[in-house]
């Protein structure tokens, strides 16, 4: 059995079985040693009830004192049992398990196992686990992996299949990593972190696991960046471009005045497509700072002098509403470029005319979405791209859009704040450039953090506003209800909220829909036809209401700092004042320290700088910085020490074999290649 092998190779899993694996992107053996657990359950001694807190998670031994009858409550089918724990009562209660009635019989004893309400004395447990005294046994101080799961596909189903790779002996993985490095930074060999990354022996030997997989990841990602960027500071400008005064005049007549920090970025970035060497920049700066314009402007050098430019966005709603902006600008000022549109939505038609324009460079400027690197798409003379929000598109697919021209300029903007010291790392192909001042036209949003008492305000307050014509987003962390995390969802929640508001139109958005159906929801609160919209986080870069003047995050301690701010941008837009509420599920005081960050400030390179010093080695899996470059395992603020570890580690490999050709690096220099190959987790999302 070799690691490219199909997971029906493993004893039951058969093509039936395989069908949930599938939908979990699991299809080969290496697919399923790289689906990570994303948490780990440690089951603990059994407490007396007194040892309990409100909120808090206990196992507790307890006799059965009566079993209810199954009653049916709108959707759910609920039974309870009483149960007697040392000296006190205990209600335990289960949901739409109506077939756990019979397993409990009056007078045994289990170990009951789940988070407790304490009211007035009362001890009470929803949905609890439930193990004989035996098995609890077995279970006890051993970590237990919990792994995501889709429709079908269990976590003992997993659990069996991975201990099948691992415990048979008939795969073998050779070490990759020179030993010298291993031995630098303390870290297990591959398989042995393979193992106790599933399956960890205790606490420690977990991390250890972890911090080789995430080395692993921050290498190989930034090995092939640097090869990128070698081969891209050899490309000769072959769209060589001189100042025009058409983007001075436009500069000019603008109804504002642009910021010193947009000057100062334009001034680079006119610098770099008027130089020797193609342009590779990235200009970063909080949502709202004016990096649009800059990419406007640069579009319109480069149709001036002959060339074609391309505008490359993550969303459909996004591409229409650049295009739309764009045409106006360019009508308003005479100036005679003919921007076009093309997305995956477009009819075939639409499609092939669009591509026929492009290809004839009848259309100067090209905005849309992946559309514009499929195979079919022929430019003209492509002279620059621009890519918006680079994280959703990465490396891979902003060179496929590259190639469509001889070497053409690369501009990527990107609103999510990140500290210089990781920028210099993590975009280690493109120079950087930094839009850090705000116009001075824009009111700063107001922000307040808060727990759940205040929900029924809240209400309140979004209900005055959409009275008042304008529009809200809400937040949720999930997306279906969990049975192990109490998070808000979002399809639970619309319901909920429609029958609180009856009278604001409230719409639901989530990353499950259909494309087609996630574009219309969103152009619907774009026309200010939902007042409401509550959603997961795909609409963190997806949409421009300038309407929109509130944003309520529910149980904001499960996102990062960096996130947070980048969601609080949807807001702010207008000329109204915009306000941005942090609803928090923990009352914890490292999590209320770590969500005033967001009361203080709203410079988004203030709160990432902060975020980094906060995140602490703690929380592996809760708090993921989403957005700035999705690893499987590595965060690069959690993990900024790796990530320095890693680019130390890549920087010295290269200096002493450029070209990974030595004996000693052979299996590196394999393992590079695959990754390249495949476009890197990374470098292809």
């Amino acid at each position: 059995m070799r690691l490219q092998s199909s997971v029906t190779e493993l004893k039951g899993i058969g093509e039936k079985t395989a069908v949930p694996f599938a939908k979990a992107g699991i299809h080969t053996i290496a697919d399923l040693l790289e689906y990570y657990p994303r948490a780990y359950e440690t089951y603990e001694e059994p407490v007396e009830c007194a040892q309990m807190e409100d909120g808090g998670k206990y196992a507790v031994h307890a006799w059965v004192l009566s079993v209810s009858e199954v009653k049916r409550f709108k959707k759910y089918q609920i039974f309870s049992a009483r149960l007697r724990a040392g000296e006190e009562i205990l209600q335990a209660t289960w949901f739409n398990m109506p077939f756990l009635r019979k397993f409990f019989q009056k007078g045994g004893q289990y170990i009951f196992r789940g988070i407790v309400s304490v009211r007035n004395g009362q001890y009470r447990m929803d949905q609890p686990e439930h193990h004989t005294l035996a098995d609890y046994e077995r279970l006890l101080h051993v970590m237990q992996p919990k792994y995501p799961l889709t429709a079908g596909l269990t976590g003992n189903m997993i659990v069996k299949a991975v201990r099948q790779v691992l415990d048979g002996g008939q795969v073998s993985v050779p070490e990759y990593m020179p030993e010298t490095v291993l031995k630098k930074y303390g870290l297990p060999g591959e398989w042995e972190a393979v193992r106790q990354i599933h399956f960890p022996a205790d606490e420690a030997s977990m991390r250890r696991a972890r911090d080789r997989i995430v080395f692993d990841e921050f290498l190989l990602f930034l090995l092939g960046i640097r090869r990128l960027r070698e081969r891209q500071e050899k490309l000769v400008n072959r769209a060589p471009m001189v100042e025009v005064s058409e983007t001075a005049r436009l500069i000019e007549a603008l109804p504002y005045e642009l910021t010193e920090a947009q000057k100062r970025v334009w001034r680079e970035i006119v610098a770099d497509m008027t130089g020797e060497k193609v342009m590779s920049r990235l200009v970063q700066g909080d949502v709202g700072s004016g990096k649009t314009i800059l990419a406007v402007l640069a579009l319109i050098m480069t149709c001036c002098n002959g060339y074609q430019g391309a505008l490359m966005v993550p969303t459909e709603v996004l591409a229409k509403q650049h295009y739309q902006s764009v045409k106006e600008l360019l009508e308003e000022r005479g100036l005679p470029i003919r921007p076009i549109l093309l997305t995956g939505s477009m009819t075939a038609k639409e499609k092939r005319l669009a591509r026929e324009e492009i290809e004839s460079g009848e259309a100067q400027i090209v905005i849309g979405t992946h559309a514009l690197i499929q195979e079919q798409v022929a430019y003209h003379r492509l002279g620059l791209v621009v890519t918006d929000e680079q994280h959703r598109f990465g490396v891979r697919q902003r060179e496929t859009l590259a190639e469509k021209g001889a070497a053409p300029h690369v501009l990527v903007m990107s609103a999510t704040p990140i500290p210089r010291t990781l920028a210099i790392i993590v975009y280690g192909d493109l120079d950087i450039s930094v839009v850090d001042q705000m116009p001075a036209h824009r009111l700063p949003i107001k922000n307040c953090v808060v727990d759940e008492s205040y929900r029924p305000s809240a209400y309140r307050f979004m209900e005055k506003e959409t009275a008042a014509g304008h529009q809200v987003y809400i937040i949720c962390p999930m997306v279906e209800e969990s049975d192990e995390l109490e998070l808000q969802n979002v399809t639970d929640y619309t319901e909920t909220l429609r029958g609180i508001l009856p009278d604001v139109r409230v719409g639901c958005l989530h990353g499950r829909m259909k494309p087609k159906e996630k574009n219309e929801i969103m152009e619907r609160f774009a026309a200010g036809e939902i007042q409401i919209l509550v959603s997961t986080t795909v609409i963190e870069v997806g949409i421009n209401v300038p309407n929109a003047t509130v944003m309520m995050v529910e149980n904001a301690e499960r996102f990062g700092l960096a996130q947070l701010h980048q969601l609080r941008g949807r807001v702010g837009r207008g000329a109204a004042q915009s306000y941005c509420i942090f609803m928090s599920g923990s009352r914890g005081k490292e999590t209320k320290k770590r969500l005033e960050v967001l009361n203080q400030s709203n410079d988004g390179f203030f709160i990432a700088g902060e975020d980094l010093k906060l995140r602490g080695p703690g929380d592996l899996f809760g708090i993921r910085q989403s957005g700035i470059l999705e690893f499987r395992m590595g965060d690069v603020f959690q993990d900024s020490k790796v990530l320095g570890q890693a680019s130390e580690t890549a920087a010295a490999l290269l200096e002493e074999d450029p070209l990974l050709e030595d004996p000693a690096h052979a299996l590196l220099a394999r393992r590079l290649a695959e990754y390249m190959k495949r476009g890197g987790e990374s470098l292809s999302l």
